[in-house]
């Protein structure tokens, strides 16, 4: 079996639920794999399990390097998949050619551009950081060209980062684990009950969402928020008024608090501004929610609509006050069986397109044609 090798982004005790089931589970049907994670706090290599490493984060552009300094064979992988670092990605293409491997660069989320409009929101944008961008995704771009494949999250966000990209591309999206799904809890309340998921801050503009919500007649829905910060929450919820009786506040410690939380609530909110940030890939949360069968109102747009029907496995809404209100209205006004078959659509329709299962598959297909 062919070694394969994957050089991640994340820190060694961040939640890997994208890597997890994709690169730990389904595709070491195909290859041998090996991951690399880094650490703040380490000054050497560390082998934690038999296929992990753990390095110091400081040092993640001479991977190869201290990777072979304790002991591994470089040569031995067919395939190294370098996640979101172009510096890491310089490293594993310079030595490309002597340990003889395929490269392959994953694009996760254009972390570089989601500075630029969180600055923006903060009114910290300039020029400078402007040129500076457009400078480094031109070298980026560069980079990447010189992969034998390129693995973005979304088509449309190749398309509005990335165009200048030509070489083989695979569109590798988050997904659902067809073998780790969470039952739907059915709660005996007759209110509805929905659920928010992620930051609030000034580029999410959550205050739209809350403002909709505080316009809600009548007490037949509760809002659950969970976010790492739950002391801004409650300022931003104490900022709008009407909706302290209605919003619960939590700060699900891990994954599986998560998906407890989730379970037990009825419609899943996803509703973004409408920028490129945001329009080019499916939030993670969606998949959390329809993993559990909990039906999502989302954004409309060009990623969205690709993979669900409005009214039929989702809820679409635009992202203004009003729209949002009269979706949430439409939503309480359907018996609590409609909104349980929304949501068991839409988990079918992902395991039949999205589940990590047959992207593993599709992968291995890509690199064993390289």
């Amino acid at each position: 079996m062919e070694k394969f090798l994957y050089i991640t982004d994340q820190d060694e005790y961040t939640d890997h639920s994208f890597i997890g089931p994709l690169f730990e589970k389904y595709l070491k049907e195909y290859f041998d794999i090996d991951i690399v994670y880094f650490s703040e706090f380490k000054t050497g290599f560390e082998k934690r399990k038999e296929h992990e490493f753990i390095l110091p984060k400081n040092e993640r552009a001479k991977t190869l390097n201290i990777m072979e300094n304790a002991g591994i064979d470089i040569s031995s992988y067919s395939f190294i998949v370098v996640r979101n670092s172009s510096d890491v990605l310089k490293h594993v293409l310079s030595n490309s050619k002597t340990y003889d491997y395929k490269v392959g660069y994953r694009l996760s989320f254009p972390k570089r551009r989601a500075q630029m409009q969180v600055d923006k929101a903060n009114n910290k944008s300039s020029f400078l950081k402007y040129l500076n961008n457009t400078l480094t995704t031109f070298s980026e771009t560069k980079l990447i060209n010189q992969c034998d494949i390129f693995l973005p999250t979304s088509t449309q966000m190749k398309e509005e980062f990335f165009e200048g990209v030509t070489i083989r591309t695979m569109i590798c999206p988050p997904a659902i684990d067809p073998e780790i799904l969470h039952e739907n809890i059915q709660h005996e309340g007759t209110e509805k009950r929905f659920f928010y998921a992620g930051t609030l801050d000034k580029l999410r503009e959550f205050e739209t969402v809350l403002e909709a919500f505080s316009e809600i007649k009548g007490d037949n829905w509760k809002l659950t928020i969970s976010t790492k910060d739950p002391e801004y929450a409650q300022e931003v919820v104490n900022s709008i008024g009407n909706l302290n009786n209605n919003v619960i506040i939590h700060n699900a410690k891990n994954k599986d608090q998560l998906l407890d939380l989730i379970a037990s609530c009825d419609i899943g909110v996803s509703i973004l501004p409408d920028i490129p940030l945001f329009n080019t890939s499916t939030p993670v949360k969606i998949l959390d929610y329809y993993s559990s069968a909990v039906p999502c109102i989302m954004t409309n747009n060009a990623n969205n609509n690709t993979l669900f029907t409005d009214d039929y496995d989702a809820w679409f809404c635009k992202f203004d006050k009003e729209s949002i209100k009269r979706k949430i209205e439409y939503i309480l006004n359907l018996s609590k069986e409609d909104v349980a078959k929304v949501g068991q659509r839409g988990q079918e329709r992902l395991l039949e397109i999205r589940n990590y299962k047959r992207i593993a598959a599709d992968l291995a297909h890509q690199l064993n044609i390289l």
